[in-house]
């Protein structure tokens, strides 16, 4: 099994997320490639780019699980312009705790991967105040 990944964000958001992931774990688990998505760039060449990635990535019919920024924006229009159901997956709001659980469990087909991520950035949120002692705590 060999799930693809596509980062698809603003002016280098997601080549700098990898760059992290790959720095913490030494390498990564999955192939993959990165769109970065400027305000003057071309829709339609994007989306030319973002399809050409993701056929180079899925060159063994496992799927390719795409995570883009913010949702409602260029990148994440780009990027559910790309789903395809069984082989193209999308996830708006891409972060660090989100990427590392991809990384965790590069083994998983798409359908698991996809809500291991999205699991993954749901779990990264915490509130982290001080409690009336000053420690630190993440209780709400």
């Amino acid at each position: 099994m060999s799930i693809g990944l596509l980062v698809i964000t603003h002016d280098g958001i997601g080549a700098i997320l990898m760059a992290t992931a790959i720095k913490m774990f030494g390498c990564s688990p999955l192939s993959y490639k990165t769109l970065s998505v400027s305000e003057d760039c071309d829709p339609d060449e994007c989306r030319q780019s973002a399809q050409s990635r993701i056929d180079e990535l899925d060159d063994d019919g496992d799927g390719v699980l795409v995570l883009t920024d913010m949702y409602g924006s260029t990148p994440c229009n780009i990027a559910t312009a790309m789903i395809e159901p069984g082989r193209v997956n999308v996830i708006a709001g891409i972060s660090l705790p989100m990427l590392v659980r991809v990384f965790n469990y590069p083994h998983l087909d798409l359908e698991q991967l996809t809500h291991k991520a999205v699991s993954g950035g749901h779990d990264g949120i915490m509130l982290c105040q001080r409690d009336k002692g000053g420690e630190c705590c993440d209780k709400a």
